[in-house]
């Protein structure tokens, strides 16, 4: 790899004597967090976690080679189960994603008291926790905050080889500044680090098995940990699946993405061409996409407030082919802009420079996305490979392609070595873990869920049918929530898979 500069590596996670050893300092290191367990506080004020919420830290080797070895802490957080001692079934830990989500709002189920979740909150523990990296967890970054929000940013669409030039410079420019900045954590910010982790706050809690709920790219971290501690599963949920196959993980899978996302994208126009008396962006989805292309083109010719080009505006549109509660939304914003007010849109669109504890958060997510991605597996080094797939899948989904491909390629010159992913497979003491999945998901699509079905013996897919939100489990279908109450209250699974009918599509 041009340029790049090679740091001390990770042990490879692909089995083998590196693997052994650091599922040994794995060990260690439950053990240890076993008997210290958490010191359980009133969460620290600026964490935005209301009382009766506490907040702690559990104590995770940065090498799990070398588990006596530099140490970080892990910040975990919870809020105890609502119902009787003997309802009570232990803690059920939750990742909402990324990589580079943080989990610490999932106790906030209970005190806002969130209806889907009343059954399940008197049987667990609702646990969340900052994955290694992430926020209150050793946080990394590779770029000053405000730089990394400053608008507007190129169009991400490039017209012309000095615009990819340009896009290549940048790129490998923050993966140097990752290097710079977060140069030691780099190489142990892996999925199975953070799987091993994950372990480790079980034991700190004193649980001899894991409840789990992961969606988006939690569902990786439960396919990983369930092929590296099988049979410390107890019940697990899955949605919105992450395809774990080692050929997906990770280029193919943004290549996938990128397909799923123009498929979206189209069922949210059609939807917006159907409430048309609501929003007049026109009749049919050509017309709604006329008007895109014309925003974009206006955006791009002259940015709106100065701040708003095409890239901002896809990362404020693409809310709507990722989540239905975004569809009213974004399509109110386009709406008025078209009628002639602009400033709802640069508001939406635009990054708020005064935030800066927001601004540091979403650096922070985008560093922890990018390590986690580029060290977890081998990418192409070649620019020639990135260009004749991106330039091919543009052609026909131009919504996401390139957007997705300048996100991606610092893994081109990353400077640490990459890892090989973790075999996914169902192994001794595995119990039935219950996926769930939307047909039409655009960042999670539904291959990725059929995948790890077949992969996991004895799991069972409830597919819901015609919909595409990303996160089903948080959604109203009766269908889908009773069997993960179910599932989650009783361990029961159905006979065999199940197809729900959609969610209620939002009606403006």
């Amino acid at each position: 790899m041009a340029g790049a500069v090679v740091a001390p590596t990770a042990s490879a996670t692909s089995g083998g004597a590196g693997q052994d050893r650091e599922m040994r300092g794995a060990a260690i290191a439950a053990e240890r967090a076993a008997k210290a367990g958490i010191d359980w506080q009133d969460c620290p004020a600026d964490w935005g976690l209301e009382k009766p919420i506490q907040c702690g830290y559990v104590t995770v080797p940065l090498d799990y080679a070398r588990p006596h070895g530099k140490q970080i802490k892990i910040a975990v957080d919870r809020i105890g189960s609502t119902g009787t001692k003997k309802e009570r079934q232990g803690a059920l830990i939750y990742n909402p994603g990324g990589p580079g989500g943080s989990g610490l709002r999932f106790p906030r189920r209970v005190t806002t008291k969130a209806p889907l979740w009343a059954k399940t909150a008197k049987a667990y523990d609702f646990v969340g926790f900052d994955p290694r990296g992430v926020g209150h967890s050793a946080p990394i970054s590779c770029q000053d905050p405000q730089e990394f929000v400053k608008a507007p940013k190129a169009d991400p669409v490039p017209d012309t080889e000095a615009d990819k030039l340009a896009q290549i410079k940048l790129a490998r420019e923050y993966a140097d500044g990752c290097y710079e900045r977060s140069g030691e954590m780099l190489p142990y910010m892996t999925t199975p680090n953070t799987v091993r982790d994950l372990d480790v706050i079980r034991a700190a809690l004193g649980e001899k098995k894991l409840n789990y709920l992961g969606v988006s790219y939690g569902t990786y971290l439960g396919a990983v940990y369930g092929t590296l501690f099988p049979g410390h599963v107890r019940r697990m949920v899955v949605d919105s699946v992450v395809n774990p196959s080692r050929e997906k993980i990770w280029y193919q899978a943004n290549l996938d993405q990128d397909v799923a996302f123009e498929g979206r994208w189209k069922d949210w126009q059609d939807w917006v061409a159907a409430n048309d008396a609501t929003f007049h962006l026109g009749t049919t989805r050509a017309a709604v996409q006329a008007k895109w292309l014309d925003l974009r083109a206006t955006a791009k010719k002259s940015p709106l407030g100065g701040v708003v080009g095409p890239a901002e505006l896809i990362s404020f549109f693409q809310s709507a082919p990722y989540y239905d509660s975004s569809w009213i939304p974004v399509a109110t914003v386009f709406s008025k802009y078209v009628a002639g007010d602009t400033q709802a849109l640069i508001d939406a669109a635009s990054p708020d420079m005064s935030d800066l504890a927001g601004n540091a958060s979403a650096e922070n997510g985008n560093a922890v996305y990018t390590a986690v991605e580029c060290t977890d597996a081998k990418w192409p080094t070649s620019w020639r490979t990135w260009n004749r797939d991106n330039t091919r899948l543009h052609k026909d989904h131009p919504f996401m392609t390139w957007a997705n491909a300048w996100m991606n390629l610092p893994c081109a010159t990353w400077p640490v070595k990459q890892q090989t992913p973790v075999d996914v497979k169902t192994k001794k003491g595995l119990p039935g873990v219950l996926i769930v999945q939307s047909e039409n998901d655009a960042a999670t699509p539904y291959e990725g869920a059929v995948a790890l079905h077949k992969r996991f013996k004895g799991s069972r897919l409830i597919t819901e049918k015609d919909a595409g939100s990303h996160g089903v489990t948080g959604l109203v279908n009766p269908c889908v929530n009773d069997r993960v109450d179910a599932y989650l209250l009783t361990g029961k699974l159905d006979s065999r898979d199940v197809t729900c009918a959609p969610h209620a599509t939002p009606k403006p």
